[in-house]
């Protein structure tokens, strides 16, 4: 696995190197300490399985450098690391093509989650957040987060659509997002937000977790 991580405060930067290294020994960390520096790997590295990125930082205004990475690595998850926490602002990067927003204020633990949650293919976003949002877009986010963690899976599953149903069946066969979008008629966006309620309901951390925990219940069955 290969991260790129930004930011251009050297503390935070080696915590966070600190805190991936512990999550995979084996994963390969590519740093940069403002957005010059991140695009000048862009321009000659391609192989990012996932980006962690400072908001605010030198070289570039945060709303282009966001387009900027997503238009050059258009495959490759971005998530925000910022000491900024804006409904607006997390929003807008949402729409411009993040997938996770975290705040610098999070525990180690929640940080590993969201980076497993965008790695399965899901979009994080602060609990908080959900609480204050109107967008229908995240309403089934919220209707997840909602959910008591002790309530059993069986129960939780019940809230599963007939869609989300169909977005499993096809993480089954091992279909990417772009590729559940594409048959489902649907936006990859809003692909993420269902991967995202599958792995909460289901209790899991990843993909593979989802498959396994459906066809236990009966979700999905194996041909």
């Amino acid at each position: 696995m290969k991260i790129l991580i930004a930011d251009d405060h050297e503390l935070f930067l080696k915590g966070l190197e600190m805190i991936l290294t512990d999550y995979n020994p084996e994963v390969k960390l590519v740093s940069a300490k403002d957005y010059n520096e991140l695009f000048s790997i862009i321009e000659k590295e391609r192989d990012f399985n996932l980006i962690l990125t400072d908001l605010a930082m030198p070289g570039s205004r945060w709303l282009d450098a966001v387009k900027k990475i997503h238009a050059a690595l258009p495959e490759t998850p971005i998530i925000i690391l910022s000491a900024v926490f804006d409904r607006e602002i997390v929003q807008k990067t949402i729409e411009l093509g993040a997938a996770g927003y975290i705040p610098k204020t999070s525990s180690n633990a929640v940080i590993l989650s969201a980076v497993n949650l965008v790695l399965s293919g899901g979009v994080y976003i602060p609990p908080e957040l959900l609480k204050d949002t109107s967008q229908n877009e995240f309403d089934l986010l919220k209707q997840v987060e909602e959910i008591p963690s002790s309530q059993d899976v069986k129960e939780k599953v019940k809230i599963l659509s007939p869609r989300q149903i169909d977005v499993l069946k096809l993480i089954s066969q091992g279909k990417s997002n772009k590729q559940i979008a594409y048959e489902l008629g649907l936006t990859e966006g809003t692909v993420k937000l269902h991967v995202t309620a599958i792995l909460k309901l289901l209790n899991v951390y990843n993909r593979t977790g989802a498959v396994v925990e459906a066809t236990h219940l009966g979700l999905i069955k194996n041909d």
